[in-house]
């Protein structure tokens, strides 16, 4: 499982997409981010888990995100969005 920081936003962005391409390239499966843990965000955040839902696909692998915080949740449906992160099943 991947795991988000408590910060992301647009000055953390480029260095946490980097780090979560990496794990996913050094796991196999599905990928599962877990976003629980954030607390400050913007919509940077919803670019990065966009960027790794691309990558899972592209490598045909499933691709969830557990814990959405509200907020983001509520900006991703704001951008039409929403569906595109699913909860893990």
């Amino acid at each position: 499982m991947l795991m988000l920081p408590a910060e992301l936003t647009h000055a953390q962005a480029p260095a946490c997409e980097r780090m979560l391409r990496q794990a996913m390239r050094a796991s196999a499966g599905g990928v599962i981010v877990d976003a629980s843990a954030l607390q400050v965000f913007d919509s940077s955040a919803l670019a990065v888990l966009l960027a790794c839902r691309r990558e899972a696909l592209a490598d045909e692998r499933g691709f969830a995100v557990l814990g959405l915080p509200e907020r983001l949740r509520g900006l991703a449906r704001v951008y039409g969005i929403d569906t595109l992160l699913p909860e893990p099943v």
